[in-house]
């Protein structure tokens, strides 16, 4: 037994340094070189804080771009998803439910016509981007609430557009709500 608790003790001190020591100040050294310094990209407006960059958020009035739905309810400290399969019954009356209050308020648009994302929520349950056809395909409600040309508010979307760099494209919720306020002058 004593031949096999020196190994162990050195085995356990080994591992505390490189999991409690090495790896944690590697990972601070990484979060150093990201945007934010490992805090997140704030995004101001008239210098006050409205939002961060990676982290989703609820928008869900007529006159601006739909959120992704969330399962954590946009709380970024109880990030998660809803952990139920697509056969479940009480996921899909969910799924089915965010589609018909979505067609409500986009009259004119086909379920098929509808993108996923819309209505399902992300692993996270906090994902900030939605795809350019997530966008367009609500444009006529958002141009109608805000009296706006339709063709400014498409301009709009393809200017937020931004090029997926190990996915697809995809445009910043917030920046694009943003935008919008200021292209109505609010």
């Amino acid at each position: 037994m004593k031949s096999q608790f020196i190994p162990a003790l050195r085995l356990t001190l080994a591992m505390m340094v490189l999991c409690c020591v090495l790896y944690p100040a590697f990972v601070t050294l990484v979060a150093q070189a990201a945007p934010g310094r490992g805090e997140g990209v704030q995004i101001s407006r008239n210098g006050r804080v409205v939002g961060f960059a990676n982290v989703g958020q609820k928008f869900d009035k007529p006159e601006y771009f739909n959120s992704r739905p969330s399962a954590a309810d946009y709380h970024a400290d109880g990030s998660s998803g809803s952990n139920k399969g697509p056969s479940n019954p009480e996921y899909l009356a969910v799924v089915k439910a965010r589609l018909d209050t979505f067609l409500v308020q986009n009259p004119g648009v086909r379920a098929a016509d509808v993108p996923a994302e819309l209505v399902t929520a992300s692993g996270s349950g906090l994902d900030p981007h939605l795809s350019p056809q997530g966008a367009l395909v609500q444009v006529p409600r958002v141009a109608r609430a805000r009296r706006l040309d339709e063709a400014r508010v498409r301009a709009l979307v393809q200017q937020h557009t931004e090029t997926g760099t190990l996915g697809p494209d995809h445009i910043n919720l917030l920046k694009l709500n943003l935008a919008l306020d200021a292209l109505a002058g609010r």
